[in-house]
């Protein structure tokens, strides 16, 4: 029996430019900070030398998937996998690249304090505390995509496990409390919040670790790391 193959009908209609842009997110120093790259300064390139959010085409041999693309590019730019990746949305006009019409994708990935990170292009990459890269003038629409993204993480934070994926495990219930406060921007009640993360079952216990201070706590780590778990109520302010 002979296999007959379906050829489809090219469309007429001109392609726009297709990228993937991350945001990638992390806790340095006790501020959270976001991964910026400086664009190229070769000739024909839109935005030359200025700071942008990683990311880059689509490339249709390599990437099965939007999200497929959002991992490869951020394999290129951190030498690791992130903890979590989310979509944030999708931008596009005539005008946000001067090349042509143009659509990205965006998503936020969060992951630990970037110890294995490669630096050996500290020239052309940067962590930047998130107040002051949203201050600089980035390339294309990346000051609208961060600023949503920081939006979205912080709205998410009110609800949600997600600052469990920007530590390192094991960590302290301490340490875990911290990073909430460091993204919400606000200090939290210590048995409260000890309370709401004990209760959601989400943390499983690894044994006595070296805590705050040198001091030993219990150190914990997440049951499930497909996804976040979602609290029955947000945190109040001063809770």
């Amino acid at each position: 029996m002979s296999s007959s193959r379906v050829v489809f009908k090219t469309t007429a209609f001109e392609r726009p430019l297709v990228t993937v842009d991350v945001v990638i997110f992390t806790v340095m120093a006790e501020q959270l900070c976001v991964l910026l790259v400086r664009r190229p300064e070769s000739d024909g390139e839109p935005y030359p030398a200025r700071w942008a959010l990683p990311g880059g085409f689509v490339d249709v041999d390599r990437d099965a998937s939007l999200l497929a693309c959002a991992e490869r590019k951020l394999r290129d730019k951190t030498g690791v996998a992130a903890p979590y990746l989310e979509q944030l949305g999708s931008w596009g006009d005539a005008k946000r690249d001067p090349r042509g019409w143009s659509s990205t994708h965006a998503y936020f990935a969060l992951i630990p304090q970037p110890e294995a990170v490669d630096a050996s292009a500290t020239t052309t990459t940067e962590w930047v505390p998130c107040d002051q890269a949203a201050r600089r003038r980035l390339a294309f629409d990346h000051n609208t995509i961060l600023s949503t993204a920081i939006e979205r993480l912080r709205s998410k934070v009110e609800y949600t496990s997600l600052p469990a994926f920007l530590l390192p495990e094991p960590f302290t219930l301490p340490q875990l409390q911290r990073v909430y406060e460091v993204v919400l921007g606000r200090p939290l009640d210590k048995s409260a919040f000890r309370k709401r993360m004990l209760d959601a079952a989400y943390l499983e216990e690894v044994g006595m670790v070296t805590g705050d201070h040198g001091r030993a706590a219990m150190g914990y780590r997440l049951r499930e790391r497909d996804q976040a778990t979602v609290f029955p109520r947000t945190f109040k302010s001063g809770e």
